[in-house]
């Protein structure tokens, strides 16, 4: 499969978006190399604010933008952009409902160098808690292209949480995003696996090697997390032994406890594999990590046949 940088697809979805939309305006918190926002700042200098180390400040003034009718892009780490400025998201953004869509770059333990203080095992579940906002972890590059134009689209609150390395392309480039819709990328009668993000792809690789196993397995890809379509979680969930859910996240908060709170009730067999309650930490390479916290193709084979 072809490999892409999200964060790179990102920041020219963001120039592209700013030739057709002047509306469109970007600020950054002294990451814009790393977020890629630095692509939308050499086109247009002139609508794009650097303002720092200061998250707060940088949310209050991306809704300031929106009241002139600016559809303003925040971008900083996921772990600074939804934990340092919370206040002035909740009051500032989700409160009045405003037209700012803030950019969670490095998610996840995607940034294995710098450790715990730089790695957002919660954000999803911050972002998900807050009233009025939207929460996605587009799965590929295509798809976090399509994600970044429904959001200036999209009159409102967006959170998007974006990896830092690359991942291989599962979508076809004509492919349609549709919030709140689960896509079904592989059937299978046997487990369903929800995932997200950069999961998605393990999930792939698992039900590959599973179907030499002779168990069918249903992959799902779960990119909006707020709003779930809760009906479709139940449809896909009904007609098999058991799901899984998948997630580079913390347990709590995240995508296994919006699809075990949709499927409360039901009495259906549900494994959850994320990061369990504890911080990410440094490592020599990004998949070191994913194999510590069981982040991995393997992982979700042995519970599939835990399942089955």
């Amino acid at each position: 499969m072809r490999m892409q940088n999200q964060r790179r697809v990102y920041g020219e979805t963001l120039v592209e978006l700013g030739r057709e939309n002047k509306n469109i305006v970007v600020l950054d918190a002294d990451l814009s190399k790393s977020t890629m926002s630095c692509l939308f700042e050499q086109e247009f200098p002139e609508r794009f604010f650097e303002m720092g180390i200061a998250e707060a400040n940088m949310i209050s003034f991306a809704v300031g933008l929106s009241l002139t009718g600016k559809i303003a892009f925040a971008n900083s780490f996921a772990v600074f952009s939804t934990g340092r400025p919370f206040d002035q998201i909740r009051q500032g953004v989700a409160i009045g409902k405003m037209n700012v869509k803030i950019i969670g770059s490095s998610a996840g333990l995607s940034d294995f160098g710098d450790g715990a203080t730089h790695q957002s095992v919660e954000d999803i579940a911050i972002m998900r808690a807050i009233p009025n906002m939207t929460v996605i972890s587009p799965c590929d590059a295509i798809e976090t292209k399509k994600v970044v134009r429904f959001a200036a689209e999209y009159n409102g609150p967006v959170y998007i949480r974006v990896s830092r390395n690359d991942v291989p392309d599962i979508f076809p480039e004509d492919a349609r995003f549709v919030i709140g819709k689960p896509v079904v990328l592989r059937e299978g009668k046997d487990i369903t696996v929800f995932a997200t993000g950069t999961m998605v792809y393990e999930a792939l690789i698992a039900a590959d090697r599973l179907s030499g196993l002779g168990i069918s397995v249903r992959v799902v890809n779960v990119s909006t997390l707020k709003p779930l379509d809760e009906e479709s979680i139940i449809r896909l969930s009904e007609d098999v032994k058991g799901i899984i859910t998948v997630e580079e996240h913390s347990i709590i908060g995240g995508l296994a406890s919006a699809v075990t709170y949709a499927l409360r009730g039901k009495g259906i067999p549900i494994k959850t594999i994320g990061i369990n309650d504890e911080f990410g930490q440094s490592a020599n390479t990004y998949d070191e990590l994913l194999v510590h916290y069981g982040l991995t193709a393997d992982n979700i084979i042995e519970n599939a046949k835990a399942l089955y």
